[in-house]
């Protein structure tokens, strides 16, 4: 399929109203939108394939579950944000914040299927496997360059953002989440049906 390629300062750049609003909602609608990150090296995107929901004080695999901390305030703040956290002590991964300001939930980017910049992204990820460069949280990071400081960026303006190409991503499902301990009975993990890019079906 030909997608429409990137442009600068996109007008179909998600809003801020976009994320302010149920986050379950978001982490289904988000699938088929584009995630992009514009740096020195280049601009790396890909379409959004698989996501993750993660529920606030109620939701004991969520950060925010523990209340206010440093590390948690993005979460807490303005909907439309980045929530990027280090891992493992090795891995960082993407979040959009969702919900009015004090609600702290978010939705974990888990996959995405290149688009643009893939040269770039087989360089980062020294892989030349499309299906492996970012089927996967880290992977999606160290693919676009998304690090620790892109925490708390504005999603609806460069250089990192989301925006809406008007792709239809298709039939859904919903499976319990990954890599978590507490919470797993949860279907709060969204991905595109058959696509190969997803990290786990």
């Amino acid at each position: 399929m030909a997608y429409p390629k990137h442009t600068t300062m996109s007008p179909n750049i998600l809003s801020h109203t976009f994320y302010r609003r149920p986050t379950l909602e978001v982490t289904r609608q988000l699938l088929g939108k584009v995630l992009a990150h514009e740096t020195p090296a280049g601009v790396a995107a890909g379409i959004i394939v698989e996501t993750e929901a993660y529920m606030g004080a109620d939701d004991p695999a969520c950060h925010s579950a523990r209340g206010l901390t440093p590390r948690t305030e993005v979460m807490f703040g303005p909907a439309g944000h980045a929530y990027v956290y280090f891992t493992y002590g090795m891995h960082y991964c993407f979040n959009a914040v969702t919900q009015p300001r004090g609600v702290a939930e978010a939705v974990l980017i888990r996959a995405l299927e290149p688009l643009d910049g893939v040269e770039l992204m087989k360089e980062r990820r020294r892989r030349d496997e499309p299906a492996d460069l970012a089927s996967g949280p880290a992977k999606l990071c160290v693919a676009l360059g998304i690090d620790k400081t892109c925490n708390g960026t504005d999603l609806t303006h460069p250089p990192l953002y989301i925006e809406d190409r008007e792709i239809e991503p298709g039939p859904v499902v919903w499976r319990p989440r990954i890599g978590i301990r507490a919470g797993t009975e949860h279907l709060w993990r969204c991905y595109i049906r058959g696509n190969p890019f997803v990290s786990k079906k």
